[in-house]
């Protein structure tokens, strides 16, 4: 029994290195009946030979993080890649060719969802419908207090490195912090336009 397992294995392997020869032949354009035992690439000459953009080791698709991401970059959901590409479409053309700004397009959203919910509730007698059922919000206050504390203690110590700079105890801050500030304006010049 074990003999016959052993042989089916061997079989197997020299089935599997013989595929693998021919395979390679047909890429190289070479011919397997020209070719000597000794002549024949090994496996991992087959993978040296595999062309992968820019040297990539790993296929595209899990360079890309496999799944759906990886699926819609790829088109291979041509419905969600489609709508993905218009809904950016429609979005670059928001922002640039009409000029649109984000905080506009919140504030008419929030517009008119408010609008909405108005009329529902005051046309649901009108229409026998039930009213709308809007959620009551609680915020909790301990992390609004511990985010305004760790605010605090950073506010604190900016003030501190002001003060030290202002004194000119620290040359090495001074001009760090002019610098920073120079680069700051630079940036914020670029945006605002």
């Amino acid at each position: 029994m074990a003999e016959e397992s052993a042989e089916s294995t061997v079989t197997t392997a020299a089935t599997g290195e013989s595929l693998l020869d021919k395979i390679s032949d047909k890429l190289h354009g070479h011919d397997s009946s020209s070719d000597s035992d000794s002549e024949k690439p090994s496996l991992s000459s087959v993978k040296q030979k595999i062309f992968r953009l820019f040297g990539r080791e790993k296929p595209l698709h899990s360079v890309l993080g496999g799944g759906k991401p990886a699926d819609v970059l790829l088109w291979k959901n041509k419905k969600v890649s489609a709508g993905a590409l218009g809904v950016a479409t429609a979005v670059w053309l928001f922002f640039e060719l009409l000029e649109y700004h984000l905080l506009t397009l919140v504030c008419h959203i929030l517009i008119l969802s408010i609008t909405l919910l108005f009329l529902w509730s005051n046309a649901h007698t009108l229409l026998h419908k039930a009213p709308p059922r809007i959620p009551v919000f609680h915020l909790p206050e301990e992390p609004f207090l511990e985010i305004a504390s760790a605010l605090r203690i950073e506010i604190n110590h900016g003030f501190a490195a002001l003060r030290d700079i202002g004194t000119g105890k620290d040359v090495k801050k001074f001009l760090i912090a002019i610098v920073g500030l120079w680069i700051l304006s630079i940036v914020g010049s670029w945006c605002i336009s």
